[in-house]
């Protein structure tokens, strides 16, 4: 089980990836609070599955409930650095799909593309690669498992 732990935990004693974990978190939070419940604008899990089944992710409203969570506990895990790669790969792969609905529409957000998706998952898959660094749950908890 350890070593399980430790290849899903290990963190660099570096700061870098606390000031893309930090930004990132509250940006996934904010927008799966606005699927999940509604809020900061958004239209919650009933008015966002129906615009995800208005444009083909079906059953919609389980859509939004599975989008909804990886943003908004994936966001919490990654600002806390807990599971910070397995998080990371979920944020990366729900930036992969949002991309697919924004991509006909060119890159710039002004003309609904894909720049803000595209952008969240290389953050996501820089945190993927490097892990959660010097100040996270992970790299306490991996010094816990390594003593």
């Amino acid at each position: 089980m350890n070593n399980i732990m430790n290849k899903l935990m290990p963190a660099s004693d570096s700061w870098a990836p606390l000031f893309i974990r930090l930004p990132l978190g509250i940006i996934f939070m904010a927008h799966g609070a606005q699927k999940l419940f509604g809020w900061f604008g958004g239209y919650g899990l009933e008015g966002t599955g129906q615009w995800m089944a208005s444009i083909g992710f079906e059953p919609g409203y389980i859509m939004a409930l599975l989008a909804g969570s990886a943003e908004f506990f994936g966001g919490l895990a990654l600002f806390i650095g807990l599971l910070t790669r397995p998080a990371a790969i979920l944020t990366a792969f729900t930036m992969l799909v949002a991309m697919t609905v924004h991509i006909g529409n060119g890159l710039f957000v002004s003309n609904n593309g894909y720049e803000f998706a595209l952008i969240l998952l290389a953050a996501s898959v820089s945190l993927a690669v490097s892990g959660a660094g010097r100040l996270s749950i992970d790299k306490v908890l991996g010094r816990k498992l390594n003593n």
